[in-house]
Parts: structure tokens; sequence; C-alpha cells
């Protein structure tokens, strides 16, 4: 039986990991997954990523600062004897479970 696992994560870099994790370790494919904003607006995370920090701050003179207006969510078609190694990949990255 299949069903979708969904879980937030406060940085895209932290979901994009976890997604890479998914894919490239877990053998899914990539169709099955999805990621964009958890809430109606576009966002980047309600955290900076590490690449946008720098000396604690975000980092000046760049082409713009990340939009930090919600969470990313992704979200995750698998089959129930991949669910736990799915759940372990978010966990990894600091994803929240939604559903």
């Amino acid at each position: 039986m299949s069903k979708t696992i969904t879980a937030d994560f406060k940085s895209r870099r932290d979901a994009e990991m976890a997604v890479e994790h998914i894919v490239q370790e877990h053998d899914l494919d990539r169709k099955a997954v999805s990621i964009g904003p958890a809430s109606s607006e576009n966002t980047a995370g309600t955290e900076a990523a590490r690449a946008d920090v720098e000396k604690g701050h975000l980092k000046a003179d760049t082409d713009g600062e990340p939009a930090l207006h919600g969470k990313v969510r992704v979200s995750v078609h698998v089959d129930d004897a991949n669910a736990d190694k799915v759940m372990d990949s978010i966990k990894t990255f600091h994803g929240e479970k939604v559903s």
C-alpha cells in the first residue's frame, strides 16, 4: 500500500538535502517527491540557509535576500516498505512531520 508523507522544513537547504537523500540513498523516483512553500507565499523557509549567513547575519551585497515567509514543504509518495526510511531522512534534516 502507498501513502504520502508530508513534512515542513525551516530552510530550503534542509528540505533540498532531505529530498536528495531520499532520492539517492533510498532509490525513490524523483517524480514521487514534491517541494514547495507550506503556505501561499513564496518562501525559502523561516531561517536563512547557511550559505546566506556570514558571521551570524545575512550576507550584505547579494542579489536579494531570501524570502523568509514560511516553511518549505516536502511531500513524498511512498510505499509502506520505504516509509520508515523516508521518515529517517526527514528527521535527519530537521523536518517536522505534517502528515
